[in-house]
């Protein structure tokens, strides 16, 4: 395994031209020898209870029904094996960003690649949607192992280049949505927080199950620049010289107060939200996502 880890870095990955092997180096390095099923939990639902019977798991008692009634009772799950994995890459300008290394967008589509294996891997759907203020790429949903070759030809043929509306994005992509499942959005979210928040709304509402890989780069979480800068927008004409040790103690305030607002709702909408940044190993990354989300499913 340590041998595997070395061509895992994302600047090793990053000279490799098939993002299919490059998914499959990330998910059978670290994360395959995480659990049988990485994603186990992902698509668990709570349908009902049933009473319990010798022989059945103790870890899904629902011990809150126990102390109420006395009984054991078992929660019963919507079956793992209908899940439909629909992966969101925000591929607006903003995500060309990249102080070292990868991008956003690329290593953002490192994720959905990665993912959309293991998920094809376990004999489930995964469709593909890029975004900006318009949906730009839509992949229906398939469960064929051969179609993260689709995926990865419409990722590494696209280039972020336009600015971003994700409340009317993602309410037009719900729309298109004829069955419930697993929503991966993979983005920068740089968009006011309001439209943001409104965009997963949309997908809560027709309860969808949520997942937010808020994508940024270790300059934006830190703004480490020390000499005078023209700062330039990356989906807008602004262009701005300033002193960013100026602007730091400003600019970080705000930073804060958008991550504990974004952090607080996807809580409170039952939203799992995890921030990765660029320079993150990203097998490390993913693993430890998944080994969390596995242990909330078995609370």
């Amino acid at each position: 395994m340590q041998d595997d880890a070395k061509y895992l870095d994302p600047k090793v990955l990053n000279k490799i031209s098939n993002l299919e092997l490059k998914a499959r180096l990330i998910v059978e390095g670290y994360i395959s020898g995480l659990h049988k099923s990485p994603y186990q939990g992902f698509s668990v639902e709570f349908a009902q209870h049933r009473e319990y019977v010798p022989g059945d798991d103790i870890r899904h008692i629902d011990w809150k029904v126990y102390g109420r009634s006395d009984r054991y009772y078992i929660k019963q799950y919507e079956e793992e094996t209908n899940l439909i994995a629909y992966f969101l890459l925000d591929s607006s300008a903003s995500m060309q960003y990249a102080s070292q290394g990868m991008s956003k967008y690329e290593y953002g589509s490192h994720i959905v690649a990665s993912l959309a294996y293991l998920i094809l891997q376990q004999q489930d759907a995964a469709s593909l949607c890029l975004f900006d203020q318009e949906v730009r790429e839509f992949l229906p949903a398939s469960a064929n192992p051969a179609y993260l070759s689709d995926f990865a030809r419409v990722l590494q043929n696209t280039s972020p280049n336009q600015k971003t509306n994700m409340a009317q994005v993602f309410y037009n992509i719900v729309e298109r949505l004829k069955k419930r499942g697993l929503i991966i959005i993979v983005s920068d979210l740089f968009d006011e927080i309001g439209s943001v928040l409104a965009g997963f709304r949309h997908f809560r509402n027709r309860k969808h199950d949520v997942i937010v890989f808020h994508l940024l780069d270790r300059d934006e979480i830190e703004m480490p620049l020390q000499r005078l800068t023209l700062f330039d927008g990356l989906e807008d004409e602004i262009k701005i010289l300033a002193n960013p040790r100026a602007l730091r103690e400003a600019y970080l305030k705000e930073l804060r107060t958008f991550l504990q607002e974004l952090k607080s709702n996807c809580i409170a909408n039952r939203i799992d939200y995890a921030q990765i940044t660029t320079d993150q190993t990203l097998d490390v990354a993913l693993s430890a996502y998944l080994a969390n989300r596995a242990g909330k499913a078995r609370i």
